[in-house]
């Protein structure tokens, strides 16, 4: 009997038992992994695929799919305290969170409520999630930087989905998750949203207000208010010609009282129009199940952590787990890419180019495997002091290249070889990085670093265009700081060509 129980609480304890149920989900532009039920991971993937060609098809504009590895990577987690957990510091009201990056956009979430009639409205993890892939989204379409209220207000607007059971897709809901904010919250007039010094000035300092709320009853309202079609196109029209949101406001929508009191009534309206796109108009690609392999399974919370980032100190605790595993599966390809970027975290160049060639020994196609060893050569390059050194270390980059034409950072470190080695880049290597940017527009350090080459090569007018979204992303904490300090520059000396000025840090050696 006791032989029994031991084995039973051996199986139960087990950490490769632990993480048995990992599956994959891969769609055109997301790539779920989830430790749960495959008609759950199932819905939830085809929500997210149908959440991103609903406003498609609400516009009658298609985007180009993603290069796979463009995808957006979303971790389904055990619950929000790991959420939080994975977040770190200042995560006390974070649900969900998501992070862009070229060739490495992530998402990370609990397991969620994806809405419908059977399972009710989506709970706030899942908002979260669609507000943030709402402006990867209209960052993909548009690049050109959006007033705040703009950006957010279409988020809330965006995230507000409802999915039916039968495959469509609701947009323009209420905003419910924002009505205690819209009518306990400190007020935010349209004056000021449309006027960022104004609503700077009355709220500096001060407590929790409406604004997201806010934001989102002003673009539903100039969307499905009936009374001022064609208002909203202008606005933009006119901020694209370089007027200020103000006066661009003011001559879209006329005086600003006005629209507060419209809004004011529109909110206590009743019912408001929404529109529904029926699962025939969203066009989704069939979802591609795969449940991981034992050795893969046992290296996801590895995996998620590494790329969720972070800091030396962690890396150097990690890896140890990451060496376990690795040491537990040396023939499994996704483990020992896995391990490679554990490795590379810590500081372990050499490890990691050997992890790195034994995964691509065992599989050419290992994606991570090939930017992870390149990673590592840069690293080495620089520590070594041999400029002709960042030359040789392309090689994995431009291996990657072949395997996947339209990887970004294969097209990003191409480029970067030339700068580090102190030689002026090609005009291959600059079409590439520009062609990094396009298919990566929400990477703002590639645009930043594209910008910089603009005004070396002459092309100021290029180069404020890609300054622009950085310098007014407002989360974009010290890039945007050194965009807007190369705006400024550029407004006093129009022909400055960008020397002397900062060059903030990019992804070059990792997350």
């Amino acid at each position: 009997m006791r032989l029994i129980l031991a084995a039973v609480l051996a199986a139960l304890l087990c950490p490769r038992a632990a993480h048995a149920a990992w599956q994959e989900a891969s769609g055109a532009h997301f790539v779920v992994y989830a430790d749960g039920s495959e008609s759950h991971l199932r819905t939830f993937s085809e929500r997210l695929e149908g959440y991103h060609a609903a406003p498609e098809a609400g516009a009658g504009a298609k985007l180009p799919p993603p290069s796979p590895s463009n995808r957006v990577t979303v971790f389904v987690v055990s619950g929000e305290r790991e959420v939080q957990r994975l977040y770190g510091k200042g995560s006390q009201y974070i649900g969900a969170f998501y992070i862009p990056r070229a060739g490495a956009s992530v998402a990370i979430v609990p397991r969620v409520s994806t809405g419908g009639a059977a399972t009710g409205d989506l709970d706030y993890s899942m908002i979260a999630l669609l507000h943030e892939y709402a402006h990867h989204f209209m960052i993909s379409t548009n690049a050109f930087a959006l007033p705040r209220w703009l950006s957010e207000g279409g988020a809330e607007f965006f995230a507000s989905a409802d999915f039916g059971n039968d495959g469509g897709v609701g947009l323009g809901r209420p905003a419910q998750h924002r009505a205690g904010e819209l009518f306990f919250a400190r007020d935010v007039t349209a004056g000021q949203l449309l006027d960022p010094e104004a609503y700077e000035k009355s709220n500096r300092g001060k407590s929790y207000d409406a604004f997201y709320g806010k934001s989102w009853l002003l673009y539903h309202y100039l969307t499905f208010g009936g009374t001022r079609d064609g208002q909203l196109a202008r606005y933009i029209q006119l901020l694209i010609a370089g007027k200020p949101s103000r006066e661009a406001g003011l001559e879209a929508f006329g005086p600003f009282d006005k629209l507060e009191r419209e809004l004011d009534a529109y909110l206590r309206r009743p019912r408001i129009q929404m529109i529904r796109l029926p699962a025939s108009a969203l066009h989704i690609a069939p979802i591609r199940i795969r449940r991981l392999g034992e050795g893969e399974a046992a290296m996801m919370p590895i995996r998620i952590r590494s790329r969720r980032g972070v800091t030396r100190e962690q890396a150097v605790a990690l890896v140890k787990d990451a060496e376990e595993v690795g040491r537990r599966f040396p023939g499994d390809a996704a483990v020992q890419s896995a391990l490679a970027e554990a490795e590379f975290d810590a500081g372990h160049d050499v490890e990691a180019i050997a992890a790195a060639d034994r995964a691509l020994a065992l599989d050419r196609t290992q994606v991570n495997a090939y930017v992870q060893k390149g990673y590592a050569l840069f690293h080495q390059a620089a520590e070594g002091g041999d400029p002709a050194a960042f030359i040789r270390a392309r090689a994995p980059f431009v291996a990657l290249n072949r395997l996947e034409n339209d990887h970004p950072l294969a097209l990003a470190y191409y480029y970067e070889s030339f700068v580090r080695a102190g030689v002026k880049p090609t005009k291959l290597a600059v079409d590439g990085l520009e062609r990094a940017v396009q298919i990566a527009p929400f990477d703002f350090g590639l645009r930043m670093t594209l910008a910089m080459q603009q005004l070396r090569d002459g092309h100021p007018d290029w180069a404020k265009a890609n300054l622009a979204p950085v310098a007014y992303n407002p989360h974009g904490g010290k890039l945007a700081e050194v965009a807007q300090a190369a705006m400024a520059r550029l407004a006093a000396d129009p022909k400055w060509d960008g020397s002397g000025a900062e060059v903030p840090g990019d992804d070059a050696d990792g997350d």
